[in-house]
């Protein structure tokens, strides 16, 4: 019995594979793939089209994401590839992957909590310090380096972090 392979689908995976090594601008230890703020990876005649979803209306790093995109897909020899801008849904933290949210925690950033967290049901948050652990910290700012995070300070070893803001 002979396979054939979906050449299709091949091309797509290919696609999808290129589109997905593009890093976030702000935070380059993530992929838009580790986001979720990649979507879908559609061929159509030969052509690739990526649909993407800022983390937020407005994010100033969603142009820059769209063009690196656009870049790689070339560089892959996808010609004349088009990226999309998709609002609905909205993006959520729910979207990112695990190994996203482990790379977050390596490179000091404390990862977003379920949205089924304590906070969402009482406004209340408890975010753990990525120095020393301890959970005795406070919310300076709910604007950080970034738009998507917060910056906290730990009350026992002092030092600030950024906590990425679940939305």
């Amino acid at each position: 019995m002979v396979t054939v392979v979906n050449d299709n689908a091949v091309l797509r995976q290919r696609a999808w594979d290129v589109a997905a090594s593009v890093v976030d601008p702000e935070i380059p230890v993530l992929s838009i793939a580790d986001l979720g703020v990649l979507r879908d990876v559609v061929l159509d005649g030969g052509h690739v089209e990526v649909a993407i979803t800022p983390t937020y209306s407005g994010c100033p790093a969603m142009n820059m994401i769209a063009l690196e995109i656009e870049i790689a897909l070339e560089r892959a020899g996808f010609h004349h590839p088009k990226v999309r801008t998709v609002l609905s849904p909205a993006w959520t933290t729910d979207w990112m992957s695990e190994e996203g949210r482990e790379k977050l925690r390596a490179y000091g950033i404390v990862p977003p909590q379920a949205s089924s967290s304590r906070r969402a049901l009482f406004g209340e948050q408890a975010v753990a310090c990525p120095q020393c652990g301890s959970d005795k910290t406070e919310l300076l700012s709910e604007f950080g380096s970034t738009s998507c995070k917060a910056l906290w300070r730990c009350k026992s070893c002092r030092e600030p972090f950024d906590y990425f803001k679940c939305h």
